[in-house]
């Protein structure tokens, strides 16, 4: 699993930006679907990741940090729209 886990982490990205912009700006239907394994291939890296903690500490800092910043970026997001 170690040596896959950079290819799966590249493609749940690369599938969840395939799926936001197909759905957000040529509005695929199957987009969503797309964007959905993306973060399911994303999410699988991230957990294995936490469970092996010591050995990707700095992958789990850099993890978090990223997800922090988009939610407060939906934050500002959700605020602006009001």
């Amino acid at each position: 699993m170690k040596k896959y886990l950079k290819g799966i982490e590249i493609s749940g990205v690369i599938l969840m930006l395939i799926g936001c912009i197909g759905h957000r700006f040529m509005h695929y239907s199957w987009a969503i679907w797309v964007c959905i394994v993306g973060l399911a291939l994303f999410l699988i890296q991230v957990v294995y990741k936490a469970f092996n903690w010591k050995e990707y500490a700095k992958d789990n800092s850099q993890n978090i940090i990223g997800m922090l910043a988009v939610i407060i970026m939906l934050f500002i997001i959700m605020l602006l729209k009001r």
